[in-house]
C-alpha cells in the first residue's frame, strides 16, 4: 500500500502500510522525515489520511527534530554521507564510549537528585536490546548509544529506570510516574521505536 493519490489527483505526503495485526492507526516519521501511516485490516485510507492530518503538528514537530538531529550528527561525524544519528561508524565507538562513560553517570545521578532517588551503582555498557536497566538493588546500566541520541530522548530513558526504583514493573502505576517525570515520553518512546527498526 503505497502512497495513492487523493482527491483531485493530488498526491498523498503520506505512505499507508495495512497491516494485519494492528489494532489502531500508527504513525511514524522516519529519519529522513519521510512519514508512514500503519493502516490496521479493518481501516481505509481514507480515514488514514483523516487521521494523519489531524496529527499534522505532531508530525512536523517529529520532522523538525529528526532534520536537527541529523544535522547535529553529520556536524559530530564531521561528514554529510546521510549515515542516521545513532549509527556511529565502528571506528568512532571507542570515543563515543569513552564520552558515554564521562557523560551518561553524572546526567542520571543528576535527575535521580531532582526526583529525590538513590541509585546505588550506574554502569555504561553495550547493551545489545536494552538501552537501560535497572535491577532491585538499584544498580542501573544504561546503553553507551544513549550519548548519540537527542537530550530529550537520553532522559527519557534515564528517567524510566529511575521510575523503576519506585515500581519494578510496568503497570498502569509505573507509567502514570513516568509521564509525571516525562510528559513527552510518548514521542521519546515512538522516536526509540523508530530507531530501533531503522
Amino acid at each position: 500500500m503505497g502512497p495513492p493519490a487523493s482527491e483531485g489527483g493530488k498526491v498523498s505526503p503520506y505512505e499507508f502500510v495495512r497491516h494485519r495485526t494492528a489494532r489502531r492507526y500508527i504513525i511514524r516519521v522516519a529519519e529522513n522525515g519521510r512519514v508512514r501511516v500503519t493502516v490496521p485490516r479493518w481501516g481505509s485510507k481514507r480515514e488514514a489520511e483523516a487521521f494523519a492530518e489531524r496529527e499534522r503538528a505532531w508530525i512536523e514537530k517529529q520532522q523538525r527534530r529528526a532534520e536537527a538531529e541529523r544535522e547535529r550528527g553529520e556536524r559530530e561525524r564531521g561528514t554529510t554521507n546521510g549515515e542516521p544519528a545513532g549509527r556511529p561508524q565502528p571506528a568512532d565507538q571507542h570515543a563515543l564510549r569513552e564520552r558515554a562513560k564521562k557523560e551518561l553517570p553524572p546526567r542520571l545521578l543528576e535527575l535521580a537528585a531532582r526526583h529525590d532517588l538513590s541509585v546505588s551503582r550506574v554502569s555504561v555498557r553495550n547493551q545489545r536490546w536494552r538501552w537501560g536497566s535497572c535491577n532491585r538493588n538499584g544498580h542501573i546500566c544504561l546503553n553507551w548509544r544513549l550519548v548519540t541520541m537527542p537530550d530529550w530522548v537520553r532522559d527519557y530513558v534515564m528517567l524510566h529506570e529511575l521510575m523503576h526504583l519506585e515500581r519494578m514493573d510496568h503497570s498502569p502505576r509505573f507509567w502514570k510516574l513516568v509521564k509525571e517525570a516525562c510528559p513527552e515520553y510518548q514521542d521519546a518512546r515512538r522516536w526509540l521505536r523508530q530507531v530501533s527498526r531503522a
